[in-house]
């Protein structure tokens, strides 16, 4: 009998880690072409204060300094301006993607994963903060926010370490610092006392982000009909119908109620709240996050 390979030889390590590690260039080139694909200027904060970039004209007020004062503009007119410059604070953004074994699913074999699809945009999404000097992390402390490129490396590491087992995951967020941005990435079709609590709890420390819900097209549409069986991805729930097409109705109300829930939680709270569905392109929803991200006003 042929003794088993020792895991902690050098050659099962080796295959091991290369097998870790195969999906982290892939994940880095897409998301760097899809960042690259997404033409943005300066990631300004589109209000008043310390930089390098001119924001407006305003009428100088008492208590401006003269040196503020801007003469050439000022002699167009009877009044004096001052010439305000854009804020550019370094600010922190702070990402979850979900991994739970829900994210895995896709109703099409030449279709993305909602793990997969998530795993892109968020990279892709940190990528472009990161060219715009933020400092990027996960929200559940499993890697602080840094800035500098090697962050991305970092990101792209986590981004591909195992999925979770459980069946549907609430958001992490357990390590946001206060005044940070959020990113949740999720289908959230978790129970939804996990989901307002995570919110709640951020908004609570000054935190505002930003919900983008993930979805097989699938999910929204319910195209079956017929006999089917219904089970999770991991298997903890099953139900078997003879008429599929007579639970679509019901299917769609109780989607549309979640889907009223998280817009409402987003209103509640100050967040925005968006969708995107895996047969669409994710350029578009890399410009859509990318915006919403950008600078409270």
């Amino acid at each position: 009998m042929t003794p088993a390979p020792d895991p902690g030889a050098p050659l099962a390590l080796r295959e091991r880690a290369e097998g870790l590690a195969a999906p982290l260039p892939a994940l880095l080139a897409a998301a760097r072409h899809l960042a690259a694909a997404v033409q943005t200027g300066g990631h300004g904060r589109r209000r008043p204060g310390p930089g390098a970039e001119f924001w407006q004209y305003r009428v100088a007020l008492a208590g401006d300094e003269a040196r503020r004062i801007d003469w050439r503009r000022s002699a167009r007119s009877d009044l004096a301006f001052v010439r305000e410059q854009e804020w550019q604070a370094v600010q922190t953004v702070q990402i979850w993607a979900d991994g739970a074994a829900s994210m895995a699913y896709r109703s099409s074999a030449d279709g993305q994963t909602k793990a997969g699809r998530a795993r892109l945009l968020a990279l892709a999404t940190a990528i472009l903060l990161e060219r715009a000097g933020e400092r990027v992390g996960l929200a559940d402390g499993s890697l602080a926010p840094r800035s500098g490129p090697a962050q991305v490396a970092r990101l792209a590491e986590a981004l591909t370490r195992p999925a979770a087992a459980e069946d549907y995951a609430a958001p992490r967020a357990e390590a946001l610092a206060g005044g940070a941005r959020a990113l949740f990435l999720s289908d959230f079709l978790a129970g939804w006392e996990g989901i307002e609590r995570t919110v709640l709890a951020a908004t609570d420390r000054g935190v505002t982000g930003v919900l983008l819900q993930v979805l097989d097209p699938a999910e929204e549409e319910f195209p079956f009909a017929g006999r089917a069986i219904f089970e999770s991805m991991g298997g903890s729930l099953r139900h078997e119908t003879k008429e599929a097409a007579g639970l679509r109705a019901r299917y769609r109300e109780r989607f549309a109620a979640r889907r009223d829930q998280l817009r409402g939680l987003a209103r509640l709270t100050g967040w925005t709240f968006g969708t995107h569905r895996t047969d669409h392109g994710a350029q578009g929803a890399l410009l859509w996050l990318h915006q919403a991200l950008g600078p409270r006003r």
